[in-house]
Parts: C-alpha cells; sequence; structure tokens
C-alpha cells in the first residue's frame, strides 16, 4: 500500500507569461507642460501715533485725497463670527467666511485684502482698512491689472493709552512682473506718510507690534460699539477706540 507522503505532488499549470512592456527611455516620451506663475508682492510703512479722536478712522478716507484713483472703501474689523475668515481656498471653511465677510465689496478692495491678508500683512480682527486704486488701471470686469498698485491706510487703537496707530500697506501683482512698480509704490508710501506726519500731533512709532493675540482666553463685548473681540485686559477698544474701563 502506497504512502501517502511518498506521493509526487502534482504540479500546478503555470499562467502564461504575459506580452513584454517596451521599455521606453524618458526623452523619448512626448508630453505638454502648464505653468501658471503669479508673484504678488505687498509693502507698510512704520505706524505713525495721532492723537485720540472718535472720528480718527474716518480720517483715513481724507488722507488719501490726492493720491486715490478711485472710491476709497473702508473696511472695519470684522465681528467675532468672522475672526476665522481666510482667503485660503484650501481652507474651504474659512474661505466660506472670507467670501461671506468680504463678496459684495469691489473687485479694488476685494484684490487689495486677498493679496494682504495671504501673506498676512494686514489683520482684520482689530484693524481698519481705507483701501483704493493708487496707480495703474482695471481690467473689464473692475479687477486690477498686474501693474497696478492696490491699498491706502490702515490703523487700530492703541489699547493702553486709546492713540489711533496709522501705517500705509500697499499690494500689487499677479500674472506678470514689471520692474517699476517696485519704485512707483514706494513713491505712494512716501507720499502717505507724508500726509500722516502733517496730521497735527502726528509721531512716527516706528515698527507696529500686534495688540491682541486672539488666540484663546476670556473676551468680552465693548459696551459702546459692541466689538465682541475684546481681550479682557485691554483699556481702550480696538474697534471703536472708547474707553473699556474707569
Amino acid at each position: 500500500m502506497p504512502l501517502p507522503f511518498l506521493k509526487r505532488r502534482r504540479r500546478e499549470p503555470e499562467a502564461p507569461a504575459g506580452p513584454r512592456r517596451p521599455q521606453v527611455a524618458p526623452d523619448d516620451v512626448e508630453s505638454q507642460a502648464q505653468t501658471l506663475r503669479l508673484q504678488f508682492r505687498t509693502r507698510s510703512s512704520y505706524g505713525v501715533r495721532l492723537p485720540a479722536n472718535p472720528q480718527g478712522q474716518r480720517m483715513l478716507v481724507d488722507l488719501l485725497d490726492g493720491i486715490a484713483l478711485s472710491e476709497v472703501e473702508l473696511v472695519e474689523p470684522l465681528p467675532m463670527e468672522f475672526q476665522d475668515a481666510s482667503p485660503q481656498i484650501t481652507h474651504p471653511e474659512e474661505a466660506r467666511l472670507w467670501l461671506d465677510a468680504h463678496g459684495q465689496r469691489n473687485p479694488v478692495t476685494r484684490h487689495a485684502l486677498f493679496v494682504l491678508e495671504s501673506v498676512d500683512a494686514i489683520d482684520l480682527a482689530y484693524e481698519t482698512f481705507a483701501v483704493a486704486l493708487l496707480h495703474g488701471n482695471l481690467d473689464s470686469t473692475g479687477f486690477p491689472l498686474f501693474d497696478a498698485v492696490v491699498g491706502g491706510l490702515t490703523s487700530y487703537w492703541d489699547e493702553s493709552s486709546g492713540e489711533l496707530i496709522v501705517r500705509a500697506a500697499l499690494a500689487w501683482g499677479g500674472e506678470g512682473v514689471r520692474g517699476d512698480t517696485e519704485r512707483i509704490g514706494q513713491r505712494l508710501l512716501a507720499r502717505m506718510m507724508s500726509n500722516l506726519l502733517a496730521s497735527q500731533g502726528a509721531t512716527e512709532l516706528g515698527p507696529s507690534q500686534r495688540p491682541v493675540a486672539h488666540g484663546g482666553g476670556r473676551r468680552a463685548s465693548c459696551p459702546h460699539c459692541g466689538f465682541g473681540s475684546v481681550d479682557t485686559r485691554s483699556v481702550f477698544c480696538p474697534k471703536c477706540g472708547m474707553r473699556m474701563s474707569g
């Protein structure tokens, strides 16, 4: 009687070999390349300290008289529900908030906010921004061309002294570059700084520091304007400049 373990195992038929794939050299592959090169630039000045004035932020529009080539739009600090707004499309929730907050603004303002907020040059959690077209032309839809300069004056109330801190902020760029735009932007900064320093009681401050860290902690609402993102350590409201405590 033959033993089972002495039996030869029956070999399974091998699968037929597939066709041999040809080897293609990298240099022989034909392809199509697509490239989109965008370049945006911003420039901002040192801050100038102005005396406390309830209408101080409205004065920003007047300081652009003779410089702005379009209507000046005043963008005030965003309320609490828009504090996470961001123009980055890769963050859908933040981008949706940003569109809700700024979707109705004119094209020049939206373009300026997109560029300046993308590089963290302004912070609408506490800053007010007077913005307009300052140089160049617009396309048929009303948006600035790549060599146009947009921007204006941005301000916030010093939370310890109640004085107004004002600085200039510019933006330009897109699909193209132009060598003299940097020089034009520098001249525009000088004109706005001259207007600022000519204001009564103005003193140059230097690099301005962000007054409030909005990343946590308990917040209060301003009893005067209702601004709902005021740090409890604040003495003056960063939106309206009114005193928060006695």
